[in-house]
């Protein structure tokens, strides 16, 4: 039998090929047993398939490119994970026998009013998921799935639903900037242990989880730069500035391999109080909430210092590719957002040509 059991999921695949053309996909069964009698159902239904069709790959089901799509590219995202669970929840809805070439304008309508109802961690008391990630984690999943189908396993089809209509409209990201005085309140309020943390971010842009996850031997010392993988698996260099290096120093030592680190407050969960632990997600999340509070900082979220030093330092240097490449946008567009510093100041400018004019006029005048 044709199966298998990937580590990443506890459930078992099946991968068979039938005239030159492969199927494989998850059974969604956890029993050996059960498994085989799947994959046998699936290689019947590919005969069929196969035989109705003479080219036998239009006739995919979700199921199976899911599989296949898993295989070929989703386990090898970052967060491949919530690639997996993206895929599960399609299969979910569609039914695993569903297939590709069947799937209409009107299913894919019903399929995002239905995941907008959805909300945020599954829980009734927290507000419905925003239109981002209805388009992150299920519009744009599925017409992976078409992509890939169409362009490396050249399926063609009919009628392939049109994605633009389906793509909900999302807010503009506002571009929050930190105050003088807002910054030292964060300072003045922020726990020793979790300062450094704090302080990398502010000095480098970075994303929570790049700052979060930093491991020494991320960091050359020699060549003055940090080489750690950012979204989407992309390589991002970080040079080690003067004042980065003031707040990576002091840490050497603390862990062997993980850069920041807290103090256990006390013990509990196998953790022994005054002893240093490697930050957690969790931890840093609840942490910055307390920590906001503190200072009385309102409508501003840790990745809104990511967003403070772009705008810093456009308005600095006026060159949108410097804080492209200092932010590791993988798009320039997505640099643009801070243009709106140089639109200050270009409206700036211009009010100071007008306001010479007025005076020469005066000074005619008189």
């Amino acid at each position: 039998m044709s199966i298998y059991k990937h580590q990443a999921t506890p459930f078992w695949h099946f991968d068979f090929q039938l005239r030159g053309h492969r199927f494989h996909g998850s059974t969604r069964c956890r029993s050996r047993r059960q498994a085989e009698a799947i994959e046998k159902a699936e290689r019947a239904k590919a005969k069929q398939l196969l035989k109705a069709s003479g080219k036998g790959v239009a006739h995919l089901s979700i199921n199976g490119a899911a599989g296949r799509y898993w295989n070929e590219v989703g386990q090898h995202h970052t967060c491949r994970q919530e690639t997996w669970t993206n895929l599960e929840r399609l299969i979910a809805y569609f039914g695993k026998d569903k297939l590709l070439n069947e799937i209409t304008d009107d299913d894919v309508a019903y399929l995002v009013a239905w995941r907008r109802g959805h909300r945020r961690w599954g829980r009734k008391n927290m507000p419905v998921i925003a239109p981002a990630t209805v388009n992150r984690s299920t519009t744009e999943v599925l017409q992976k799935l078409f992509c890939q189908a169409r362009r490396t396993w050249k399926v063609r089809f009919d009628n392939e639903p049109d994605w633009a209509r389906h793509m909900l409209k999302e807010p503009q990201e506002r571009v929050r900037e930190l105050r003088a005085d807002e910054a030292e309140r964060l300072e003045e309020a922020v726990r020793a242990d979790y300062e450094p943390f704090l302080s990398f971010a502010r000095a480098t842009g970075q994303r929570f989880k790049e700052c979060l996850m930093l491991k020494w031997a991320e960091v050359d010392w020699t060549e003055r730069i940090i080489t750690t993988q950012g979204k989407g698996g992309r390589t991002i260099v970080i040079p080690i500035t003067p004042t980065v290096a003031s707040i990576l120093w002091p840490l050497r030592g603390h862990h062997p391999e993980r850069v920041f680190t807290y103090i256990a407050q006390r013990t509990r969960a196998g953790r022994a109080k005054g002893h240093r632990y490697p930050l957690t997600a969790s931890g840093a999340k609840s942490h910055w909430r307390r920590l906001r509070a503190k200072a009385g900082l309102e409508n501003f979220r840790f990745h809104d210092i990511r967003h403070d030093v772009g705008t810093k330092l456009l308005r600095d240097t006026g060159n949108l590719k410097l804080v492209q490449k200092a932010l590791n946008h993988a798009d320039i567009k997505t640099t643009t957002r801070y243009a709106h510093v140089l639109d200050e100041e270009v409206a700036e400018a211009l009010e100071q040509v007008q306001k010479s004019r007025n005076r020469s006029r005066v000074r005619k005048a008189c």
